[in-house]
């Protein structure tokens, strides 16, 4: 665990559908229609409530989130944040994947969730480099506390023992001294 302003900070190796948190974030499509990976396992979690609240809400912009209830999770609402699909680096995407967990951070302040967990966005299929991704999540969770501070915690729950590794090296590089 890591204090930043008064925010908890963790990583966490595990199942992001089982977060016993106000809100979970959802690595979601433009369709917001379910998908692979993380966006797969929280429409299965979810059961189909998830599913029809998306085909009202008609879609999100990269780099934008929505909100859905969580359906059957121990979450109270799932926020869908659609991460960028990583081209070369220079396509836009840190602004955009910075976006998509800055503008989940301002929908679940909106909605006075305190307790946030977010996958590793856009690390999965849209192939966004694993390194890269973790910096710009952390720091965009910062600026978001520095500005807010209104989130109580948050949790990066990563699935793979990889990404879990990489989250700890950066957020103890952020904690030194």
């Amino acid at each position: 665990m890591y204090l930043y302003n008064k925010t908890k900070i963790y990583i966490v190796q595990g199942d992001i559908t089982k977060m016993e948190v106000d809100v979970i974030v959802n690595a979601a499509n433009n369709t917001l229609l379910g998908g692979g990976g993380v966006d797969g396992a929280i429409h299965r979690a979810g059961g189909p409530t998830i599913l029809e609240q998306c085909k009202k809400i008609g879609g999100c912009p990269t780099g934008e989130a929505r909100i859905t209830t969580a359906g059957n999770m121990p979450s109270k609402y799932v926020i869908h944040a659609v991460g960028p699909i990583y081209k070369d680096g220079r396509s836009n995407e840190e602004s955009l994947l910075y976006n998509a967990y800055y503008n989940s951070l301002k929908l679940a302040k909106e909605y006075e969730l305190k307790t946030v967990a977010f996958p590793a966005i856009s690390t999965g299929a849209y192939g966004y480099p694993k390194n890269e991704a973790a910096d710009v999540a952390t720091k965009a969770v910062m600026d978001f506390i520095d500005k807010e501070n209104f989130i109580e915690e948050v949790h990066f729950v990563l699935f793979s023992q990889d990404n879990f590794d990489i989250y700890k090296e950066i957020l103890d590089n952020k904690f030194k001294g």
